[in-house]
Parts: C-alpha cells; sequence; structure tokens
C-alpha cells in the first residue's frame, strides 16, 4: 500500500502534474519518463491528486502528438494485427505486447515493427522475472484500434480477425506469421513435426483455421481452443513461405527438420 504524503509532497506533486498533464499536455508515458517511474505509477498518482485522467478534460485536448500517425493497410500492419491478438492488448493509453523471457530479439523486432507504423518512440520494459513488454502509449492509437475491433479483455468479447485481413493473400500471410509468432508453437512428435495455433477466443480460431485452409494448409479441427497443422510437407512450407520472425521458433523448427523423416 502507498504511504501517505505529507501536505508539502502533496502540493508540490500536484503543481508539477497538473503542469506537465494539463498545461503542458503531456502523455502519461512521456511524464513517466521524467520521474523515472512506470505509466501505472503516474496514473495512480493522476487519480489520488484528482486531477482528470481523459484526454478530452485536458485543457489543450485537441492537440494531437505530431509523432504518431494512424497507418494506412498494408502487409506490416496485418503483420502487427496477428501478433496483437496473438500477445497484446490495448489498454486506454497505450498498445502492449506481452513476451516471454527468451525473447529479447524477438521484442527488438516487434518494437521497430511498431516504430515503423505508428512513429513515435515504442518502449521495451523487463520485469523482475525476465518477461518482455512492448509498448507505445497513445490515447490517438488506442482509440483508433478500438475502432477496428481490439479490445482490453480479448476473450471475454471473443475478438476476430479484421475482414480486411481476408482481402489478399498476402495480409493472410502476415497475419499469421505476427499471431504463430506470439500465440503460436512447434513441437516434435514421435514421426514428424507440428505447428499449433492457440487462443481462447473461439471467432479468432474459426479465422485461423479458416485462413489457413484457404492459403492451403491441411488443418485440424478446432479441439481445445487450438488448430493444428501436422503434415510435414505443410510445416516445411509454412516456414518457407510464411517466415516467422520470432528467432525461437525458427531455431526449434532446423532443430526438428534436421531430424524429421522425409517424406
Amino acid at each position: 500500500m502507498a504511504r501517505a504524503w505529507t501536505r508539502d509532497e502533496k502540493e508540490k506533486y500536484k503543481i508539477d502534474l497538473e503542469r506537465l498533464y494539463l498545461a503542458e499536455n503531456k502523455t502519461i508515458s512521456e511524464i513517466a519518463n521524467i520521474y523515472k517511474l512506470s505509466d501505472s505509477g503516474v496514473f495512480d498518482r493522476l487519480v489520488r491528486l484528482n486531477i482528470p485522467t481523459h484526454r478530452n478534460l485536458k485543457k489543450r485536448f485537441n492537440n494531437q502528438r505530431s509523432d504518431i500517425r494512424i497507418p494506412s493497410r498494408s502487409v506490416t500492419l496485418a503483420e502487427f494485427f496477428g501478433l496483437l491478438m496473438g500477445d497484446g492488448h490495448v489498454s486506454h493509453f497505450q498498445v502492449i505486447v506481452t513476451l516471454g523471457t527468451k525473447e529479447l530479439a524477438y521484442a527488438r523486432y516487434v518494437r521497430a515493427l511498431m516504430h515503423g507504423l505508428f512513429g513515435g518512440v515504442p518502449k521495451i520494459s523487463i520485469s523482475v522475472l525476465g518477461y518482455k513488454t512492448v509498448y507505445l502509449g497513445s490515447t490517438l492509437l488506442t482509440r483508433w484500434f478500438k475502432q477496428e475491433g481490439m479490445v482490453q479483455n480479448k476473450v471475454a468479447a471473443q475478438v476476430d480477425v479484421p475482414r480486411w485481413i481476408f482481402e489478399k493473400p498476402e495480409y493472410m500471410t502476415a497475419f499469421l506469421r505476427g499471431f504463430f509468432d506470439t500465440d503460436g508453437s512447434i513441437y516434435k512428435l514421435r514421426f514428424g513435426i507440428q505447428l499449433s495455433f492457440t487462443n481462447r477466443s473461439l471467432p479468432l480460431l474459426r479465422s485461423l483455421h479458416r485462413m489457413l485452409e484457404l492459403l492451403g494448409y491441411k488443418t485440424s479441427a478446432i479441439s481445445v481452443y487450438r488448430v493444428y497443422v501436422t503434415r510435414l510437407p505443410d510445416v516445411v512450407r509454412f516456414f518457407h513461405d510464411i517466415q516467422p520472425a520470432n528467432p525461437k521458433h525458427q531455431r526449434r523448427f532446423r532443430a526438428f527438420a534436421n531430424h524429421a523423416p522425409v517424406g
């Protein structure tokens, strides 16, 4: 529990935060960088000091950040939607992708992807347990993503793939790459290799199943929130055509493929 502030501390924090957040129109992420706090730490201070925390209540609400842009539909955006629907979410203030303890190289890839699409300065934070989080603060972006169907709790809302992803094979290919990089797995079976796509949103799983079949892959039926690709020629073609960007998948595929039976 946060300790109680003295009267002088409370007055100082309130003056400073009102100046930064309301008068100078800085974002929560920008203020967090100034104070060397987490974004949630700054948000908690705003709440404790009764400072309005919605941009439409700020004095200069119409002044948008000049370093953030809304991208056009593209292969890169399709890939980002894939990884966001895998291990990402959209809060009120931030676009966030959460990754594992051994995925620093891929976190840097995601950061570069976000910067190329949206501008700004995406950041990587590392938890005490080693988990990597890539995030970019912008309410302009979060509002846009929510208009595109993204929500904070994807399972509760049972989100689905944006319809425009199905317009072009290259969009579907890129979406599958992003999704597999974050919510996919590759396993060694006794007589081959298996790909697994996991998600607890059934509409999303059905769309993944449809996408794979439209691209010519033989898939399993949906089972326990998973879709599988097991035929070795399909697994090999997946890594050749989809080209997962997460190094951990590429390492596992090479290790398994070197011992897989030919056929």
